[in-house]
């Protein structure tokens, strides 16, 4: 990669969710950094997910454990597995200078899990920090926040 453009985090973020849908999770946990954390503050506003409760707080060992029980075959929770889909509005990129080490896109949703009979819609804004890493896009931290945080949910099986 020579030259990083807005347009290609906004691809990136296409890319990241397209990789959800298709239920490629091991491709999609390289998306991420050595570092790197998936965040889902428990409230508006939340600006530390250490000294605050968090719905989800995870960083890449976790990831992959998540990945590795949704892509197993003797998960017995996941049959039948669960599906998603992310409706994106288009990704604004809020943090970009060409010559910068990280930058930041914000994207608002509508995301869909479906296991069995259960269908459940959620609805909220995905917030990439984004570097460049061996030559390639990388995410440092995605931070979803939850129109409806500080509702009571369900077990979230899936990454939005």
């Amino acid at each position: 990669m020579t030259q990083i453009t807005a347009q290609a985090l906004i691809d990136f973020v296409y890319h990241e969710a397209d990789l959800l849908d298709e239920q490629r999770f091991t491709e999609w946990l390289e998306l991420f950094t050595e570092d790197a954390y998936y965040w889902m503050p428990l409230a508006h506003g939340q600006t530390d997910p250490i000294l605050h409760a968090s719905l989800l707080y995870e960083d890449k060992l976790l990831l992959k454990v998540r990945v590795e029980r949704l892509v197993g075959q003797r998960t017995f929770s996941q049959q039948p597995k669960s599906r998603c889909h992310h409706l994106l509005q288009q990704p604004r990129v809020i943090d970009f200078d060409a010559n910068a080490t990280e930058h930041k896109v914000r994207t608002s949703f509508h995301y869909t899990e479906t296991r069995g009979e259960t269908q459940t819609l959620y609805v909220g804004w995905a917030t990439h920090h984004i570097v460049v890493e061996n030559n390639q896009l990388r995410m440092r931290l995605k931070r979803v926040d939850l129109l409806n945080c500080d509702a009571p949910f369900g077990n979230i099986q899936l990454f939005m």
